[in-house]
């Protein structure tokens, strides 16, 4: 099924212009919500806002403030908040291209897939290729929603992707993070550097990995409707704090034992369990030894 384009525009930098169609990347609506219910009647709550003296405020009634000091907000109309919105605007305006790898991922935020308006194809995949061969991605602005937002657009294996990035003022910085002074050893680093080339890989695929929260709320909530109860899982045992070293020796070694060939026996045991079911042309030594067993017990009988 295609994706369904969620709103309209034009890329634009210097006299070019792109129309194209913006599509979401991303599914939030998969996600799983409970609502609030009467604990006796098993009913849907609504809600409700209450002022200080207990009275029940309808919305009609309702204003934006903002708290300016402690418990003193100055308030706002709707006309005035109208106001100060930003227009929306066709046009996601490029201010400039950088290399791709500029950006910090610690800024994206939401993304959104790029597709071109029927006849300017040619325009958009220019406008990709290009970004691909000079290894750049662009910088714009795009204004929706009443408000005005940074974007990266950068070119993917199929197509353009606008990722909306987080102003400066959004995003703390590290050095906030206390992370101490630490001194560490060669041969520490070493089976680290082992460690990573033991499970590393060269791409990212993400259909290897699935939601397994989500998975478990969703078998929970289908064993609810069928009538079922549902028992709390063991609690895990806490983790121990161990010799760093030793740590990464044993990672190192379990990595290398699931990696290891089957011994011989259980080979053998293998294959007996396959002949056993019917399979052919996987006859192991062993099978042969049990085969010819009973002939030789007749033959010292005689």
């Amino acid at each position: 099924m295609a994706a369904r384009s969620i709103g309209t525009g034009t890329v634009s930098f210097g006299m070019v212009s792109i129309p194209i169609r913006l599509y979401s990347a991303g599914e939030p609506s998969s996600s799983i919500s409970f609502n609030l219910l009467d604990a006796k009647t098993k009913t849907r709550l609504k809600q409700q806002y209450i002022n200080q003296n207990g009275e029940i405020v309808p919305r009609e009634a309702m204003v934006k403030g903002y708290e300016f000091s402690k418990d003193q907000y100055v308030s706002f109309t709707p006309e005035e908040l109208k106001a100060m919105e930003e227009q929306a605007q066709k046009a996601i305006e490029i201010t400039e291209f950088l290399p791709a790898t500029a950006v910090d991922p610690v800024y994206f935020d939401k993304a959104y897939y790029l597709g071109p308006e029927k006849g300017a194809e040619k325009a958009y995949k220019l406008l990709l290729e290009a970004m691909k061969q000079t290894g750049r991605s662009a910088l714009a602005k795009w204004a929706a929603r009443g408000k005005q937002y940074l974007v990266m657009i950068r070119p993917a294996k199929g197509g353009l992707v606008m990722q909306q990035l987080m102003y400066a003022d959004e995003v703390r910085s590290i050095s906030e993070v206390p992370v101490g002074d630490a001194e560490l050893k060669d041969s520490e680093l070493k089976l680290a550097v082992q460690l990573i080339e033991q499970i590393a890989a060269e791409e990212f695929r993400p259909e290897n990995y699935e939601d397994e929260v989500k998975k478990r709320y969703q078998e929970a909530i289908q064993r609810k409707i069928e009538g079922h109860e549902i028992t709390a899982a063991p609690e895990a045992p806490k983790a121990q704090i161990i010799d760093l070293m030793e740590a990464l020796k044993a990672s190192l070694a379990n990595k290398a034992a699931a990696a290891a060939p089957a011994p011989p026996a259980q080979a053998e045991t293998e294959a007996e369990e396959q002949k056993a079911t019917g399979t052919e042309g996987r006859s192991s030594k062993r099978s042969l030894r049990l085969a010819s067993g009973p002939k030789r017990k007749a033959a010292r009988s005689r």
